[in-house]
C-alpha cells in the first residue's frame, strides 16, 4: 500500500522502551517500514510529548542527547505544525466525535497530511474519523496494513494528466 501512516507518539516510545519486547518489537518493525517506504508522518505535538516523556519520566530515563536525535530524525518525516488551520480542524473533530481535545489534534494532524492510517493504542482501533483509520499498532501486524483501511479515492480532475502534449493539426491559410 502507498496511503500515509501517522504515528502516534505511544509507538514511538514503544520503540524505545525495553520493558515490553513484544510491543518494543512491533513499534520497530512498524517503524522500519515506515522509513523504508517514506510513508511516516507525525505532528510537532507528538514530537513535543515524545522528548518529554524519555526525558523527564524515570521509568524511561532515555539521555537527552539521545532523545534529541531522535526528534531531528523524525523531522525528515515533516511533522504536521500545531497551527490555526489544524486547531479549527480539530475543533470541528471535537464537535463531531466528542474526543479529548489531546486526540482531537492527532487526528486533525493526520487529516491535514492526507494520512489514511493512525498508528496508536490511545483511541478505538478501526474507528474512522473522516477518512482517518484508527489502529492498535500492536494489535495489527505490518503484513496486514493493506486490510487495516480503505484507501483514499482518486479525485476526479478536469485537468489532463501529464505526458505528451497533444498535436493540433495546423491551419492551412486559404487562398481565395
Amino acid at each position: 500500500m502507498t496511503a500515509l501512516v501517522f504515528v502516534d507518539t505511544n509507538v514511538l516510545v514503544y520503540a524505545r522502551d525495553n520493558r515490553d519486547a513484544a510491543k518494543r518489537a512491533r513499534a520497530r518493525e512498524w517503524l522500519e517500514l515506515l522509513w523504508k517506504d517514506l510513508r511516516g508522518r507525525t505532528s510537532t505535538q507528538v514530537l513535543n510529548e515524545y522528548y518529554s516523556l524519555l526525558t523527564q519520566r524515570a521509568k524511561f530515563q532515555v539521555d537527552r542527547k539521545l532523545a534529541w536525535d531522535d526528534v531531528r530524525e523524525l523531522l525528515k518525516w515533516r511533522p504536521q505544525e500545531i497551527d490555526v488551520e489544524t486547531l479549527n480542524r480539530a475543533r470541528e473533530i471535537e464537535l463531531n466525535y466528542q474526543l479529548n481535545w489531546w486526540d482531537c489534534l492527532i487526528v486533525a494532524a493526520a487529516q491535514a497530511q492526507g494520512c489514511s492510517l493512525l498508528l496508536t493504542e490511545d483511541l478505538q482501533d478501526k474507528a474512522n474519523y473522516g477518512g482517518v483509520t484508527v489502529r492498535n499498532p500492536f494489535l495489527l501486524g505490518v503484513e496486514q496494513e493493506h486490510t487495516a483501511y480503505v484507501a483514499p479515492p482518486k479525485l476526479n480532475t478536469r485537468h489532463r494528466g501529464r505526458g505528451r502534449p497533444r498535436i493540433r493539426p495546423q491551419r492551412v491559410a486559404s487562398t481565395s
